[in-house]
This record gives structure tokens, sequence and C-alpha cells, in this order.
């Protein structure tokens, strides 16, 4: 009876390692999502006092802005109803409570929810944005490919379409692509509309800048990654040379890139700004834009919030795809 409850000492060794690899992913979740909260509140009290900052009454904003001519009671009233006559500080807590159980408020301009206008323009903004990630990661890839196996002048000019890329200002290539696909050539409209010809100008737009830098990134790894010693040790077992470039080294050249999407999502977001606005689409960029003009103060902070949660979200994504790639991560996580 004795010797039937004897444990294998490697079913106590696995037991031991599983339990431990679980109190690792529950303190990197915990930690995950202390960060999330951390970053949700930095950014609502940095966005809520920066707009406190802007010249002009929030309350002539309410109706209608400084043209509305609104009375002095109308301006009181708007003041009382919203609590814009309380002190600052009693209301950033009150706000703070609100966001606490996920009362974004009502918009000033467009008196809807915020959670309402927010669900009107997020999708159209999603999906511009991961069209746009997606065609940066082809242009990167192709570009990095290319000049790293077509010999010096293929790397040369390579380096150089990377550089000039990454360079290019949002607004400035955008009104370069009208000019010569629209007005020029007449091949796709100059301004956003249904279908997949209003897509193409607008994702360009936003794709060709971020290609330009995650170029740069995937080809100075994909060089380093041809002298590493696990594709040396490869090309000694008699691996070809294809083999070693798209076995080996592109996985390990996906290491960078795969770590900057976050980084990408956000610059994506921002030029979004930019872009909706030019092409006139509809989206969370411009919808941004025109609340910030407007001292829309509740879709202002809203709209932020959401972007600093999708980021976020995105990032903590980025690092599980690292540690599935790169299982020395997963080893050095176990070491700390």
């Amino acid at each position: 009876m004795a010797g039937s409850l004897t444990l294998d000492p490697s079913q106590l060794a696995r037991a031991g390692g599983q339990r431990g690899r679980q109190s690792r992913w529950l303190r990197w979740l915990l930690l995950r999502l202390g960060g999330v909260v951390f970053v949700l509140w930095a950014v609502a009290s940095v966005t809520f006092f920066a707009l406190r900052l802007i010249p002009g009454d929030p309350a002539e904003a309410i109706l209608g802005g400084p043209g509305s001519q609104a009375s002095e009671e109308a301006l009181a009233q708007a003041r009382a109803h919203y609590g814009l006559d309380q002190p600052l500080a009693t209301q950033y807590l009150v706000y703070l409570g609100r966001l606490a159980i996920g009362d974004l408020g009502s918009s000033y301009a467009l008196r809807q929810s915020v959670v309402s206008v927010i669900g009107d323009t997020l999708g159209p903004t999603l999906v511009l944005a991961v069209l746009s990630l997606a065609a940066a990661v082809l242009i990167a890839l192709t570009l990095a490919v290319w000049s790293t196996r077509g010999g010096r002048g293929a790397a040369a000019l390579g380096s150089t379409l990377e550089i000039v890329a990454a360079a290019v200002p949002h607004f400035w290539l955008a009104i370069s692509l009208i000019l010569v696909f629209s007005t020029t050539l007449g091949w796709l409209p100059p301004v956003s509309v249904p279908g997949v010809a209003g897509l193409v100008l607008p994702v360009l737009t936003l794709a060709v800048p971020l290609a330009g830098f995650l170029g740069q990134v995937m080809r100075e790894a994909l060089l380093d990654a041809m002298e590493s010693p696990f594709v040396l040790a490869a090309r000694a077992r008699g691996e070809g040379e294809g083999g070693l470039f798209w076995r080996h080294a592109l996985r390990h050249a996906a290491i960078p890139a795969v770590g900057l999407v976050g980084w990408a999502f956000g610059s994506l977001i921002s030029g979004a700004v930019v872009v909706e606005t030019i092409f006139a689409r509809q989206g969370l960029g411009r919808s941004l834009l025109s609340a910030v003009q407007s001292r829309d103060v509740p879709l202002v902070i809203g709209v932020v919030l959401v972007v600093a949660l999708g980021y976020m979200l995105v990032t903590t994504l980025t690092d599980l795809a690292d540690r599935l790639i790169d299982p020395r991560l997963n080893r050095r996580a176990q070491q700390a």
C-alpha cells in the first residue's frame, strides 16, 4: 500500500513545472491588466486637463460654438446641466467615476452617446488600418527580400526606396496620389467612395511610409540572420541557399517586424486623422479631429480611450506572437 502511494519523481517534476508555467502566465496576465488600467487612467486624465486648457468656454461648444450667440442664461443652464459650474477637481472625479462604470457620456456637438458615435465610426477606421498594415507588410517584405537577394544594385536601390518612403509625410503623399491617379490618369476617385476603388488611395497613403520603416528593419534582420550561427550550421548540413533563406532567415527576420505591429497600429490610427480628412472618409480619425475643433470633451476622451485600449490589445497580442515565434523569450521568462 505504501509503495502504491509513492509518486514518480518525473511526475512530480512535470507537475511542478506545469504549476510554475501557470504561475508565470498568471503573473504576466495580471501585469498586463494592471498596465491597461494605468494607461487608460493616464490617457483619460491627460486628455481631460489638456482640453480644459484650450481657450474658450466649453458651454459655448455645447450650444454650437462661439458663433451661436447663446445668451448668458442659456450658457448658465448648459454649465449646470453638464456640471461645468463645479470646481475642476470635482468635474475630474465625477468623470472618472463615470468611466469606471463604462459611461462615456454624450457628445456635445452630435447630441448622441459617445458609444454610439464610436460604434458608427470605428468599423471604417479598423478596415482602413488592417488593410494598410497588410499592404505595408507585403511591400516591406518584397523590398527586403529583393534588396537582400538581388545583388549590390538592388540593395542600394531598395535601401534608398525604404528611406524615402519612411520620410514621406501622409498629407504630401495623399495629395500626390490624388494628382497622379485621379486628376491625371483618372483611374481612381479622389475621395473615398463605397467599394474597393475608394480604399486604394487611402490604404496606399497609410501603407507606404510604414512599409519604408518596416522594410529597413526586416532587411537588417535578414542580413543578420544569414550570418547567424544557426544558418551557418544549416549550410554545413547541406541546406541550399533557398532553404536557408525561406525556412530559417525569413522566420528570424519576422521577429522584429511582429514586435513593431503595436507601434504600427498607433502610427496608422494617428495617420488616419489626416487620411480620412483628405479623402473625406468617415472614420474615427475624422471624428476625433472634428471633436477637438469643437471642444467636444466627451467624444475626444472616448475616442482616445478606445484607441489606447486597441493599442494595448494589439501590443499584448504581438507579445504572445513573439513568444510563439521565438521560443527563447519563453526560456528567458522561465529563468527570470
